[in-house]
C-alpha cells in the first residue's frame, strides 16, 4: 500500500484518478526548519523529510500491525518549489504578494521543481518492526511558460483566493490552468507529483498499480 505522506489535496486527486491505491498521511512536519539555499536540494530535502516523518509516525504507532492488511508498504513524500528568475517562490503572504508576482510573471516562464521520496518498507527479520529497504530519491523540473495577462485578469484572479493557496501563487488544475500557454516537461509535476515517475519506480519493485 501506497502512503501520501502530504495533506496536499492536489496530490491526492492525482493519485485518485490515476487508480493507485493509497492512504494519505500527513507528515505534520516543519518546513520551516530546514534552510537551504539552493532549490533543488531544498525540495528534495523537504520532500525525504516528509517521508521520514511519516515513517517515524507508524513505527511509534503501528510497527506491525500495518503488514497485516497490506502486502508491501511504500511511503512518497513530495514538495514542490517554484522558481522565478533564480529565486524560490512559495506561497504568496498576501493578495498584495500574489498580484505583484504575477505582474512579473505575465508573459514570461518559470520552473516547478518537484522532489520525490519513496521509501519501501519491510519487516525487520524478528518481525517486530518496520524497517526502510530501500529509497529512491529524484528533483524533477518543469518548465511553464505564461500568457500575457491584462491587469483585469490579473486583479480577478488574485481576488479568488486560490493564488494564496499555491506555490507559486498559481494552480494549474484550477482557475490558473488558463494561464499557463506551455509546459515543457512532466505534466503532473506541475501539480505536485509526477505520476509517470511514480509508476516506474513501483514497476522496478514488481509493484503494480
Amino acid at each position: 500500500m501506497l502512503i501520501l505522506a502530504s495533506a496536499s489535496q492536489s496530490r491526492k486527486n492525482l493519485l485518485l484518478n490515476s487508480g493507485i491505491n493509497f492512504i494519505q498521511k500527513s507528515s505534520n512536519f516543519d518546513e520551516s526548519s530546514i534552510q537551504i539555499d539552493n532549490i533543488n536540494e531544498l525540495a528534495l530535502e523537504l520532500s525525504i523529510s516528509k517521508a521520514k516523518g511519516v515513517f517515524n509516525n507508524i513505527i511509534e504507532s503501528q510497527p506491525s500491525e500495518i503488514f497485516l492488511k497490506y502486502d508491501s508498504l511504500e511511503i512518497l513524500g513530495c514538495d514542490s518549489i517554484f522558481e522565478f528568475n533564480c529565486k524560490a517562490y512559495g506561497k504568496p503572504i498576501d493578495k498584495k504578494e500574489a498580484y505583484e508576482r504575477w505582474v512579473e510573471m505575465s508573459g514570461r516562464f518559470g520552473y516547478l521543481h518537484t522532489g520525490h521520496a519513496l521509501f519501501f518498507c519491510g519487516l525487520s527479520s524478528d518481525k517486530s518492526n518496520i524497517v526502510i529497504t530501500k529509497k529512491i530519491t529524484k528533483v524533477i523540473s518543469s518548465k511553464i511558460f505564461f500568457s500575457k495577462l491584462l491587469k483585469k485578469e490579473i486583479e480577478k484572479y488574485v481576488d479568488s483566493l486560490e493564488p494564496l493557496n499555491c506555490a507559486g501563487g498559481f494552480a494549474l488544475e484550477g482557475r490558473g490552468g488558463k494561464y499557463i500557454e506551455r509546459i515543457d516537461g512532466c505534466f503532473s509535476n506541475v501539480m505536485g507529483l509526477s505520476l509517470p515517475w511514480l509508476r516506474k519506480q513501483l514497476i522496478n519493485q514488481d509493484i503494480y498499480a
